[in-house]
């Protein structure tokens, strides 16, 4: 009786598990796309390093303000010797005498208080050329956020291409391996009849292994494209993703008009290192010049028995200079001057490989209009030859080889058809991506 209840229990449990493995959510490509720029890992990375940038920028403008420091001493001392200058005069003045003495003093306890400030007034523009160069990176930081959107994007885009295809394949190699097993069961009966060889029923099964193993494979294909969608929107394991093409037709359809000129993240975000640099030089320049600060404080202080001061206020102005700079300084210079030049090369360098980008990203656009209509035609002429190839088979016209022939390319043209139509919208969204307007081709919401 133990061992029914387990049984059922493991039945159930094989149930729940099958249901949840069969979970399936309808999604569209502008949905997968804005799930991803927000929830993933790479997009809150890209968002936690543009909050940090930030933060550099409002510590570097901190140092424009005055500094004021306060400190506090109390010293126990112990069987101190004191030699006052003080001292010493007031007890010949009032003795008359160089023979008079006093009485040993009681020192046992210091206590020192003061308050400094201090602000810069003049430090070779430094500090301006620090917030500049801080606030040029943090900009930086923002156009290499929104690029490495762009980039997770694109990625959504080529799982969303993998996962169709994967799909759109297995669905044609099961509609053909039931025409499979059923020319394999035909056969079978046929050569049992004596009215084909055997190598004929053979070459049939052996079509059909083939087709099994072609299913087996597009199933694995899918199966991964699909897990690795899902850990990139941050859904669970068991999530079927069902792709909503029509809408992904529509939302193309939608932003082929549009005629917004898009801009490259990545070589703005460039540009504005490259700012950064400049204002570097001037960072470095700028220790040839001297220092020049305001400065005051007050000081309280009280030896035991000895002296005591109140009330010493300071208020001045302090400047420094160091010599060696003029020596030293120059390489600091050279080396800002070439972080300057080596961003002016990656500048330049980008460009180049945009208008590349762009060059072949339009190409191959253009190759995939054109070749899913040579696909369409090839569907036409595939099926209209597998019918002709069948009446003469079925006339003794033609023999096995021809038919399975006939068969092999019916299918591939119909897969090339359907590859072909996922095809045309990956290129055509890679293309947006190098314009830099992938996101706001699909009209994604950022957080």
């Amino acid at each position: 009786m133990q061992i029914k209840n387990v049984t059922f229990l493991a039945l159930l449990l094989l149930v729940f598990t099958k249901n949840q493995a069969q979970e399936k959510k309808l999604m569209t490509l502008k949905e997968a796309v804005e799930m991803a720029v927000n929830n993933s890992d790479a997009a809150s990375l890209a968002k936690a390093k543009v909050e940090t940038s930030k933060l550099d920028v409002d510590i570097t403008k901190n140092n424009r303000y005055p500094s004021l420091k306060a400190s506090g001493q109390y010293m126990r001392l112990s069987s101190a010797h004191v030699d006052s200058q003080i001292q010493s005069n007031n007890s010949g003045s009032g003795s008359g005498s160089g023979t008079g003495s006093s009485a040993p003093l009681n020192i046992d306890q210091l206590l020192l208080g003061q308050v400094n400030a201090s602000m810069p007034l003049f430090n070779g523009f430094k500090l301006t050329n620090a917030i500049k160069e801080s606030e040029s990176m943090y900009k930086a930081e923002t156009f290499s956020e929104k690029h490495s959107k762009e980039q997770i994007g694109l990625e959504v885009v080529d799982l969303f291409s993998a996962l169709f295809k994967a799909q759109q394949m297995t669905a044609l190699i099961e509609d053909n391996l039931k025409t499979a097993e059923q020319r394999v069961k035909d056969f079978t009966a046929m050569e049992q009849n004596g009215l084909i060889a055997r190598n004929d029923l053979l070459k049939a099964q052996l079509q059909q292994s083939n087709v099994q193993l072609s299913l087996d494979n597009a199933k694995k294909n899918t199966a991964i494209a699909n897990h690795k969608l899902t850990t990139l929107l941050k859904l669970p394991e068991s999530t079927q993703i069902e792709i909503d093409i029509e809408a992904v037709k529509r939302d193309m359809m939608s932003s082929i008009g549009n005629t917004d000129q898009g801009e490259r993240n990545d070589l703005k975000s460039l540009e504005l290192r490259k700012q950064a640099a400049e204002s570097g030089i001037k960072i470095a320049k700028a220790a040839y010049y001297p220092s020049l600060s305001l400065s005051g404080g007050y000081i309280a202080f009280d030896l035991n028995n000895v002296l005591t001061v109140t009330n010493a206020m300071n208020v001045g102005l302090g400047i420094s200079y160091d010599f060696s700079s003029i020596f030293k300084n120059s390489k600091n210079v050279k080396l800002a001057q070439s972080r300057v030049k080596e961003t002016e090369i990656a500048v330049s360098q980008l460009t180049d490989e945009i208008k590349e980008e762009i060059f072949q990203a339009k190409q191959n656009y253009e190759l995939s209009q054109k070749q899913s209509l040579v696909y369409e035609r090839a569907v036409e002429q595939a099926n209209e030859n597998y019918r002709i190839v069948k009446d003469k088979y079925d006339n003794s016209l033609a023999d096995t080889n021809d038919l399975l022939e006939a068969d092999y390319q019916q299918l591939q043209a119909k897969i090339n058809q359907a590859l072909s139509k996922a095809d045309i919208a990956q290129k055509y969204y890679e293309l947006q991506f190098a314009s830099g307007k992938l996101t706001s081709s699909l009209n994604i919401t950022q957080k």
